[in-house]
């Protein structure tokens, strides 16, 4: 595990399943019709139980580049919230993933999450280059702290060695230290 702090917020990128998160709120990398299929969001439609897809059908679907917030059922967090990065069956882009993980932080901040769980949001199925994608999520989140946050952890929760390097590298070159 590779971790820093930045202005207050500590920031921690490590190999671990997030649905077994005791945080605030965990993310889903979502499709904008919200629905738990597979990867992440089979994972937490599994693990969370149907009233997370029954929030989400209330919900959707949504903008691709967009967020939206439920609670999350039987799983440890309190909330998830569903980064659309992607349409359904689609790829995500550069802008898809920043503006939904930016929005998914704005989320976050009115909702008073303090502790944030997140995975490679459009990296997996949705088919963005790992490291790039590393670095757009810690840009995003960089900006949502340099612009005043009450977060206090924000974890990315990753799958398998290379996701982590790619993380553990973009947390230094984007926050420096390590």
């Amino acid at each position: 595990m590779t971790a820093i702090t930045y202005n207050g917020v500590r920031i921690e990128a490590l190999e671990a399943d997030i649905t077994e998160q005791a945080v605030d709120a965990i993310v889903n990398a979502a499709n904008n019709d919200l629905m738990l299929g597979s990867g992440v969001a089979g994972a937490i439609a599994r693990k969370g139980g149907p009233t997370i897809q029954q929030e989400c059908d209330r919900h959707g679907p949504i903008q691709v580049g967009e967020a939206a917030i439920t609670g999350a059922g039987n799983l440890p967090a309190r909330y998830v919230i569903h980064a659309a990065s992607m349409r359904l069956g689609g790829k995500a882009t550069a802008e898809s993933i920043r503006s939904s993980v930016a929005h998914s932080l704005q989320l976050a901040q009115t909702h008073g999450v303090r502790t944030i769980a997140l995975p490679a949001i459009g990296m997996g199925i949705a088919g963005f280059p790992l490291q790039e994608g590393a670095r757009v999520m810690m840009e995003t989140l960089k900006a949502h702290i340099d612009g005043g946050t009450h977060l206090e952890l924000a974890r990315f929760c990753l799958f398998g060695a290379e996701a982590v390097q790619a993380f553990e590298t973009a947390l230094r070159e984007v926050f420096g230290g390590g």
